[in-house]
C-alpha cells in the first residue's frame, strides 16, 4: 500500500505544485490586502492541488504511446506498467472531485467559472502534435492561477476591473511557463523532430529556442513589474521580491546556455522556477502585512 501511494505520488509529481500554487495565494493576498481565512487557504490548496493532480494526469494518459517510444520517458508510469490505464483514470476522477467540490465550497463565481481551466488542461497535451503554442496554452492553465485565488476571496470578476492587477499577473505567468516549458523541450529536441511533434525547439531549432525562452521570461518579468509596481503600490520587500526575481531569471537562462546535459535544463525547469514563485509570494505577503 505505500509502495502504490509512493508510485501514485511520484507519477502525478505532487512536487511540481510548486510552481504555481504561490500564484494562488499571491492573488487572494492581494485580493484581500492581508491574510486570509484559514477557510479560503486549505480550500484554494485543494482546489488547485487537485486541478493539477488530474492535469498532469491526464496528460500522462493522453501522451502514453508517445512517452514509450521516447528512451528519456519510456520508464514513466504507465509506459512502463507501474501505473494501470484504469488507476490513471481513477486518479484524474478522484482529483477532479477534490477540486470541483473545492470550488463549490469557495463561492459560487469559483464554481461557474470552474470548468474552464479543466477544458484547457484537456486539450494541452494534443495541441503539442499540432502547433509551437501549445508551450502558451499551458502557460494559459496556469495563468489561472492568481486569477483564481483572486475570486476566491472576492466572489466576483473584479480583477477584469480598472486595476486588472490579478489579470496582469495572469497574462504574466502565462509568459514565464511558456519559457520554461521551451527550456524543458529541449531535452525532446531529436526525438521531437523524429516523430514530427511541434515542440518550439522542434520547429526552430536549440538556440532559437533559447532566445524566445529568455524574450519570454523577459516579456514576464516585465509585465510582472508593471503590475506591481504601478498598479500594485509596493513597499520595500516587493522591489527586493522582483530584484531576486530578475536574478532568478538570469541565472536560469545561464545555467541553460552553459549547461550541457539534461542535469542542468532539469536544475534550471524546476529548482529556478520553484524557487521563484516562492520568491514572490513571500515578499508580497511581508509587504501586505507590514
Amino acid at each position: 500500500m505505500i509502495k502504490k501511494l509512493g508510485l501514485i505520488m511520484d507519477f502525478i509529481k505532487i512536487e511540481h505544485t510548486l510552481f504555481a500554487l504561490p500564484f494562488a495565494y499571491l492573488g487572494a493576498f492581494l485580493a484581500q490586502n492581508g491574510l486570509i481565512s484559514l477557510r479560503t487557504f486549505i480550500l484554494i490548496a485543494t482546489a488547485f492541488t487537485g486541478l493539477r493532480t488530474a492535469a498532469m494526469s491526464l496528460n500522462r494518459i493522453i501522451d502514453r504511446e508517445i512517452d514509450a517510444l521516447n528512451p528519456r520517458t519510456a520508464s514513466r508510469h504507465i509506459p512502463a506498467g507501474l501505473i494501470s490505464l484504469r488507476e490513471a483514470y481513477a486518479i484524474v476522477a478522484i482529483s477532479l472531485a477534490v477540486y470541483f467540490v473545492s470550488a463549490y465550497l469557495i463561492n459560487e463565481t469559483a464554481f461557474i467559472l470552474s470548468p474552464i481551466p479543466v477544458i484547457t488542461a484537456y486539450v494541452y497535451p494534443y495541441l503539442k502534435r499540432f502547433t509551437v503554442l501549445s508551450h502558451y496554452v499551458l502557460g494559459l492553465n496556469l495563468a489561472f492561477a492568481p486569477m483564481g485565488g483572486w475570486i476566491a476571496v472576492t466572489n466576483s470578476f473584479d480583477f477584469l476591473g480598472k486595476d486588472m492587477l490579478a489579470f496582469l499577473i495572469g497574462v504574466a505567468v502565462i509568459f514565464w511557463v511558456a519559457g520554461f516549458d521551451m527550456i524543458y523541450a529541449l531535452q525532446d529536441y531529436d526525438f521531437d523532430r523524429k516523430h514530427g511533434l511541434h515542440s518550439f525547439p522542434a520547429r526552430f531549432g536549440i538556440r532559437a529556442s533559447k532566445a524566445v525562452a529568455f524574450i519570454n521570461h523577459i516579456a514576464f518579468f516585465s509585465i510582472l513589474s508593471y503590475a506591481m509596481l504601478h498598479v500594485y503600490s509596493p513597499g520595500l520587500f516587493v522591489r527586493i521580491g522582483l530584484a531576486t526575481i530578475l536574478a532568478i531569471i538570469i541565472a536560469e537562462h545561464l545555467i541553460v546556455n552553459l549547461g550541457k546535459d539534461e542535469k542542468a535544463i532539469q536544475i534550471a525547469f524546476f529548482y529556478m522556477n520553484a524557487a521563484l514563485s516562492s520568491v514572490l509570494l513571500v515578499f508580497t505577503f511581508l509587504d501586505v502585512l507590514l
